[in-house]
């Protein structure tokens, strides 16, 4: 079973359990990492990326007392609940008449039923706390053109008429897209045109274009607005591998964005 087949069971379920429990409105579940796994066909990926930002400093926090079990929220239209189910966190946000026995119980049957379920399926993908991997564009293949089929009364080369070879053109495959999180980026050495992401995605575009610098990236948000800026490895280690892009509050102002964020961003190739 691959990660996007892993993905679906997980989404399926979760779109089960709100046909069952009316009263739940969103749910989603991410690992402790902030990876976020699956969600449900109602909840976008914006929102959930928004949710995991708000916990992580609580859930960073109850480390020190053994973690989390559960977080409850209440508000005036509603409920939002933080269940922990084996390595995964479950977030549903139900109305304010949900039953929240009827609901827990669903939840607490169905979704580790399922996990126990993919567990034996590829108990890898499970156990594997890392985020899923990107995969890499492919580059495309060029094949050489046949050799055109000689008609009857073609003149034939001679050796002050050597034969032409056509060789084709490499083709530069399309610049790779990745979705990141706005992360603040601020200090009195940091430029206001220059943005931080992981080293290893860099990298991986550096290979992609033999090895040509990465110095400039596009930075498109959701809303359409784009912005060319330069491009540095981001320092800071607890970033690393997390999807992260260290943005100079002005910019964040210039796209009209915050942190918590996704913007896509793809390198500038020239």
């Amino acid at each position: 079973m691959d990660n996007e087949e892993y993905t679906f069971a997980l989404k399926n379920a979760l779109n089960e359990i709100r046909k069952v429990c009316p009263g739940i409105n969103n749910s989603f579940m991410f690992r402790e990492n902030g990876e976020i796994v699956a969600g449900d066909e109602n909840t976008p990926e914006k929102t959930m990326t928004r949710v995991v930002d708000s916990f992580e400093g609580i859930l960073e926090k109850a480390e020190a007392i053994g973690g989390v079990d559960g977080i409850t929220l209440e508000a005036s239209k509603g409920r939002v609940n933080v269940s922990c189910i084996n390595d995964f966190y479950l977030v549903t946000v139900t109305s304010k008449k949900a039953d929240m026995n009827y609901v827990n119980t669903v939840t607490r049957v169905l979704i580790p039923t399922v996990l126990k379920l993919l567990e034996k399926i590829s108990p890898a993908l499970l156990k594997n706390n890392a985020a899923l991997p990107k995969a890499k564009p492919e580059i495309p293949i060029i094949e050489e053109p046949e050799e055109p089929i000689k008609e009857k009364h073609a003149k034939k080369p001679t050796a002050k008429e050597p034969k032409e070879t056509l060789e084709p053109e490499p083709l530069i495959p399309e610049p790779p897209i990745n979705q990141l999180i706005v992360e603040n980026l601020g200090g009195l050495l940091i430029s206001s045109d220059t943005v931080r992401i992981d080293g290893e995605i860099l990298t991986q575009w550096e290979e992609l274009y033999d090895g040509i610098r990465i110095e400039e990236v596009d930075v498109e948000t959701f809303d359409g607005k784009t912005t060319r800026c330069k491009v540095k490895p981001i320092k800071d280690s607890k970033y690393a591998g997390k999807g992260i892009i260290g943005m100079p509050e002005k910019m964040q102002r210039t796209l009209e964005i915050k942190k918590g964020e996704l913007v896509r961003v793809k390198p500038v190739i020239e």
